[in-house]
This record gives C-alpha cells, sequence and structure tokens, in this order.
C-alpha cells in the first residue's frame, strides 16, 4: 500500500487494479500518511487559505429523473419554487457585503428559466460586480448556449459526471439521459475557456472500488480546475431511497488523492460532506481542500433545494454564520478569506 502513497505523492497514477486494491485495503495509517502529503501539497499552493462560494440555488425545478436526486422531475411532493432575477440580484448584494467575491448560481434544468434569460442575469451581474468571477451549474446546455453564457461574463461552470463508467452512468439515469452526453459537455466548457467542475459521489449505489479508481483515471486524462465530491446520500421519494449512505472516510480519502494527482486544483469540503458528518468540512480541508460553499439563498428556499435527506440548511450553513465559519476553520489552522480564489497555475 506505500507503493501507491509514493506514486500518488510523486505525481504519478497507478493503475486502475492497484488503486482499486488501495481503495479498498487501506490502512489507518496509510489515511493519515496521505492527507499529510494531500495538506502539504494543498500548502504549497494555496497555503492554508479557504476560498468562500457564494451559492444561490435559484430552482428547484428540473426537467430529468436521476434516480437519486430528491429534485427530480418525478417527485410529487417537491415543493417547487423559482427566484426572479431580481431575487438573486439581492443574494449577491447581500453576499458582495459579506466579503464573497465568487457567486455560484445552481438550478436544476428548469425549462421555466429560459437560456435567454440566464444570459441576461450573467451580463446584469457582470456589470454590477466586475471584481467577481460567476459560476454557473444548470447541467447540460448545447455548445453554444454556453458559449453565449461565457461571452456575457461567466467564468466557470460546474457539471459533475457523476461517474466515469458509462454502464454505471446507467444504472444511476433513465434511458433518455446518456454518459456521452454529459462529458461532450464537459469538453465543450473546456475548449470554449471556462474554469470547469467535475465530480462524483462516493458511495452511490452500484460504485465499486474498480469504478472509483476509474474517476481517478478520468479526472487525470480531464484535467478540470474544481472537482466536488462527496458521500452519496438518499433522498426518500427516490428509487434510491432505501440504500446506505455513502462514507464520510472513503470521501476523505478519495479527496486526498484528488489532490495529489491535481495539485492546483479547487477542491470543495462538501454540503454532503457537513451533513453526513458535523465536522466534515474540517476533515475535508485536513484531507486537502480548499473551498467552502456557504448557502446565500433566502431563508424560505432552502429547505425545499433538497437534493438528498437532513441537508443541512442552517447554522454554519447560512450566510449570516460566515463568522462563525471562519471561527471554526481557525481553530484548525485555516483562514477564511475574500478572494475570487481562482485556480493557480500548476508548477512545471
Amino acid at each position: 500500500m506505500h507503493n501507491v502513497i509514493q506514486q500518488l505523492s510523486g505525481g504519478k497514477l497507478p493503475g486502475i487494479p492497484e488503486l482499486a486494491d488501495f481503495i479498498r485495503c487501506y490502512s489507518p495509517e496509510d489515511r493519515e500518511e496521505l492527507f499529510t502529503h494531500a495538506r502539504q501539497i494543498r500548502e504549497r499552493y494555496y497555503g492554508h487559505d479557504v476560498y468562500i462560494r457564494g451559492l444561490i440555488e435559484f430552482s428547484n425545478y428540473c426537467r430529468n429523473n436521476c434516480f437519486y436526486c430528491g429534485i427530480r422531475a418525478g417527485n410529487p411532493r417537491v415543493s417547487r419554487y423559482r427566484l426572479t432575477a431580481e431575487d438573486i440580484l439581492a443574494c449577491c448584494r447581500n453576499g458582495y457585503g459579506l466579503g464573497f467575491r465568487t457567486f455560484v448560481l445552481q438550478g436544476g434544468e428548469d425549462p421555466g428559466f429560459p437560456d435567454e434569460k440566464l444570459f441576461e442575469l450573467v451580463q446584469a451581474l457582470h456589470r454590477e460586480f466586475p471584481d467577481c468571477a460567476i459560476t454557473l451549474s444548470v447541467g447540460e446546455r448545447e455548445r453554444a448556449v454556453y458559449q453565449a453564457w461565457f461571452d456575457a461574463g461567466a467564468t466557470r461552470y460546474l457539471l459533475r459526471h457523476e461517474t466515469a463508467d458509462p454502464d454505471h452512468y446507467a444504472m444511476l439515469h433513465p434511458a433518455g439521459q446518456k454518459w456521452e452526453r454529459r462529458i461532450r459537455c464537459l469538453h465543450d466548457l473546456k475548449e470554449i475557456g471556462y474554469q470547469v467542475g467535475a465530480g462524483f459521489m462516493v458511495g452511490s449505489p452500484g460504485q465499486t472500488p474498480e469504478i472509483l479508481a476509474e474517476e481517478l483515471h478520468f479526472l487525470q486524462k480531464l484535467q478540470p480546475q474544481m472537482v466536488g465530491i462527496g458521500p452519496f446520500l438518499p433522498h426518500c421519494e427516490t428509487p434510491f431511497a432505501g440504500e446506505k449512505n455513502g462514507s464520510c472516510e472513503e470521501t476523505l480519502l478519495l479527496l486526498a488523492m484528488i489532490r495529489l494527482i491535481l495539485p492546483n486544483v479547487l477542491l470543495p469540503a462538501t454540503t454532503a460532506l457537513a451533513t453526513a458528518d458535523p465536522r466534515g468540512r474540517v476533515k475535508g480541508l485536513l484531507a486537502g481542500a480548499n473551498v467552502v460553499m456557504p448557502n446565500l439563498s433566502p431563508e424560505s428556499v432552502r429547505e425545499k433545494y433538497l437534493l438528498y435527506n437532513n441537508k443541512v440548511t442552517s447554522g454554519s450553513e447560512a450566510a449570516s454564520a460566515v463568522k462563525s465559519l471562519a471561527d471554526e476553520f481557525a481553530a484548525a489552522g485555516f483562514r477564511v478569506v475574500t478572494d475570487r480564489g481562482d485556480c493557480r497555475p500548476l508548477e512545471v
């Protein structure tokens, strides 16, 4: 097992069988050694800084029926909402005053929020907050739409690929949703010039150590600027309602491994990790993460954007509690900074 850690720490990615064996059989000592190397790499690129992103979940309407998602079109018990452009601008104004310099607009693939409307919104945000990064996370679109949003001022795009294995993707989605289209969208975004974020759930139904090893090879080949991972957490109104939670420990292991294979990546300690473990964010930072995404959405809608059960929607997740979040991180040796937090150049 030590050989795998040596290879990862040296910037080399072992083969899938060797990685799968490590993921299946690592020891507590292996894990701590891996975390130590991941922290060293993170500190080389980003020091002890933690970047905060202001998350605005602006619509929970979605045309898709992903088997794991609580806002899937086939869930009749969702209390649907859609923020107006003025609502979203107000969230950003509030966030700017709190020190946020990146706004993440996230929503389902909502036919009621047209591409043109989002284009106009991005333009308005770019005019009012020229020193801020605008990140979009609204799923699959045609390349021309991505290009228009980029031209309007969006510079980052988050699109989780969910799995590097096409057969596994088919287990997680209905027949109309294709792995090949998802991957094409990621490549379109990179070619246009976005800073691109990919990602996956750890412990999703049907996932194996071999598939997790494939994820690492996929990410190394894609070279995204951001990677978002978190433990799979079921929602009671989905086909996966009875499935068990993904492992927080395995998620932390994968975070550290991703830091080693993508040294300069922007790596969030996600809300899913914080939901599964009250100290999940700090543990994520100690495993190599350097980003958190507090929620700037109006309090009236936070509990309606539930991709999984028991999502953290208050306390340190609320934008009003940024100070307590900063205090928690400071106690662990980290510093929340007011910064766009762009991806640093890769050292040669």
